[in-house]
């Protein structure tokens, strides 16, 4: 069954290239122009994955990646004409997983989504993935995609999720920025490692009772991250 995809972006021409290079490549795909339209179709259609511009009518985009976030658990990837780090790492920070700049090669877009759904489907599918994780109060389910923290159930996007299993699994093992976004984001993945602490930052948020002095998700200054029980 094909993949589907919803495009939330105003400009006529870039949603037909957007749209057709992703049919030729298998995908279904549903486009909205208005940021609450897309909104609305976002939350009640079935999707796999939202490409979302960031200028849209209605609702920006960074307002849509933040109410999508504790309601839908699929690949959000932002599209921004907007070229400054702060953009993006303000995206990533409301919950986006990638981002891509405009102008854009229609088969690197495609190569990003063909990133982003196998990974996501790689922490989804893997029978070896499929056990319970737990830490000094915090439980991770693979299979079901939960994590509850002190008996609370927290939502985690799909990179937020990936990352703390990673850490979990390996816990007290310290892994530089590189190896984190290699591990999480793939080989193959096209953006860079500032990602990470982009998502480090929004983990301890989850998970951490006082995010501003971590007891769990540590830096380690100068070689990298880990997770101490």
């Amino acid at each position: 069954m094909a993949k589907r995809i919803l495009i939330v972006e105003d400009d006529d021409d870039i949603a037909s290239i957007e749209k057709d290079y992703l049919e030729v490549s298998g995908y279904q795909v549903t486009v909205e122009e208005n940021g609450t339209a897309g909104l609305t179709e976002a939350l009640t259609g079935d999707y796999d994955l939202i490409l979302l511009d960031v200028m849209l009518p209605g609702m920006d985009g960074f307002q849509i990646v933040r109410k999508l976030r504790d309601k839908v658990d699929i690949p959000i990837m932002m599209v921004t004409a907007k070229r400054t780090d702060i953009d993006k790492i303000r995206g990533l920070g409301f919950g986006a997983d990638d981002y891509i700049e405009k102008p854009f090669s229609p088969g690197v877009l495609v190569a990003k989504v063909k990133s982003q759904l196998a990974q996501y489907e790689r922490l989804k599918g893997k029978p070896e993935d499929r056990k319970r994780i737990t830490i000094s109060g915090i439980t991770l389910e693979s299979d079901t995609h939960r994590i509850w923290v002190r008996g609370e159930e927290k939502v985690l996007p799909n990179k937020e999720f990936q990352l703390l299993e990673f850490l979990m699994v390996h816990a007290d093992v310290v892994y530089s920025r590189e190896t984190l976004y290699t591990r999480i984001w793939g080989m193959d993945s096209l953006g860079n490692t500032a990602t990470v602490p982009v998502h480090i930052n929004r983990l301890r948020e989850a998970v951490e009772e006082d995010p501003s002095n971590p007891k769990h998700i540590l830096t380690i200054w100068g070689v990298g991250y880990k997770f101490k029980p």
